[in-house]
């Protein structure tokens, strides 16, 4: 490579959400400068969270995920190199290193590198112990889709409940193993863990808490089973392990960044680093929803909301106004919708009934609306989406009349 091919006024490692609209942004408020990014991957930069729902399903294609047609980079002066991981940084020379060897200077850097799936430390080298994190996994999973006849998931969070969906309703036989006492505990409330419990129990799933994987039992080096602590082993084809996401930060520790469950970074991505910016799921900031604590967000709007950020600082603009942020996930014929963030929440009130398929949690701090979750029920997501914007408080007595529209709680001014 030339010179010329390996310097960039924006350097952008990874092309995921956070990267691809970090680049999109710069572009769209007339940045003139010469743009590139890396990403360890062999795609063009592609959306990540159908490839548990719509396109395990078959209802989506890889060129649909894309955030753009391949002609658009090239259209708009937007480098894209691919099969390059950096290894390392220098932040004084502004130069980063990548596994090939090539070194690439910069004027500024974006951290875009996401993160990777978990791993279980007893699973290397086992043919069948899959996980779903990037377009290669969901392919070789969905090649197997009406194949595998019992498959056991390790982890119940959102990846190992959407595989698991899927799965099922390709006639697997299918356990789900979670650690912890319910399902989904790190993300929401018990009224919406247990809802999805059932939801996966009715549709044939066997569903196991507390449950404690000793190790990964294997036949002529394919899985053959999994074994729990206490001796019983779990037959299985197939394992998922779909058990979180380890941000992928370990050049930015070596360089000196300051880091904390991902790197730490400001109201506009800004490291400790000069010159060295971070967004998406490897980020950690402290948002306008958080009350006070550092949270990395693993979404689809804040990635976006973060690239956006970072491209107003590179460009010299004050920070913009943020979003509530919110997530979603499908599985089965269900939807669940997040709004806001409910951790520190010291009241919750159910709207509606769990049983019937459709009903809300709405979470308070002190009699403020902090958080939403909606199942099925896309007016609460939208009403209560903007009483966490507006930081209501309300009376729970009339939270709990579900005859009442949450739109008549929003305040007026």
């Amino acid at each position: 490579m030339s010179s010329a091919e390996t310097r960039a006024d924006v350097l952008i490692v990874g092309g995921g959400q956070a990267g691809a609209q970090t680049a999109l942004s710069l572009r769209a408020e007339g940045f003139e400068g010469s743009i590139t990014i890396l990403d360890a991957g062999q795609q063009l930069p592609y959306e990540r969270p159908p490839l548990t729902k719509a396109y395990m399903r078959g209802e989506r294609d890889a060129a649909d995920l894309q955030f753009r047609a391949p002609e658009y980079w090239e259209q708009h002066h937007i480098t894209v190199v691919l099969n390059q991981a950096i290894e390392s940084i220098d932040p004084a020379a502004r130069t980063a290193t990548a596994a090939s060897g090539v070194v690439y200077e910069f004027g500024t850097l974006v951290w875009a590198a996401g993160g990777h799936a978990r791993r279980l430390p007893f699973t290397e080298g086992i043919e069948g112990v899959l996980s779903v994190r990037v377009l290669e996994d969901a392919d070789l999973l969905k090649s197997r889709l009406g194949q595998l006849r019992d498959v056991v998931v390790i982890g119940g969070g959102f990846i190992g409940l959407e595989a698991a969906s899927v799965l099922r309703d390709s006639g697997a036989r299918l356990t789900i193993l979670e650690a912890m006492d319910r399902l989904l505990a790190r993300v929401t409330s018990p009224p919406v863990s247990d809802y999805f419990a059932q939801l996966h129990r009715s549709h044939g799933a066997d569903v196991r808490l507390d449950a404690v994987v000793e190790a990964i039992e294997q036949q002529d080096g394919k899985v053959s089973g999994v074994r729990l602590a206490g001796g019983e082993v779990i037959s299985a084809d197939a394992v998922l392990v779909g058990i979180g996401l380890v941000p992928n930060v370990q050049p930015l520790v070596d360089a000196g960044a300051t880091v904390s469950n991902g790197v730490e970074v400001d109201a506009q991505g800004r490291t400790s680093l000069d010159g060295i910016f971070a967004v998406g799921d490897c980020a950690n900031r402290v948002s306008d929803f958080s009350r006070g604590t550092r949270v990395r967000l693993e979404s689809v709007p804040s990635a976006v909301e973060s690239g956006k950020r970072v491209a107003d600082a590179i460009m010299g603009r004050p920070p913009r106004e943020e979003s509530v942020p919110w997530f979603w996930s499908h599985q089965f014929d269900v939807k669940l919708q997040t709004a806001g963030l409910f951790n520190g929440y010291d009241d919750l009130v159910v709207r509606g009934e769990p049983g019937s398929g459709k009903f809300s949690v709405v979470y308070l701090c002190q009699g403020v609306v902090i958080a939403v979750d909606t199942v099925n029920n896309v007016r609460d997501f939208a009403q209560g989406k903007a009483l966490v914007t507006a930081k209501a408080a309300v009376d729970r007595e009339r939270l709990l009349d579900k005859d009442l529209s949450l739109k008549e709680l929003i305040p007026t001014s």
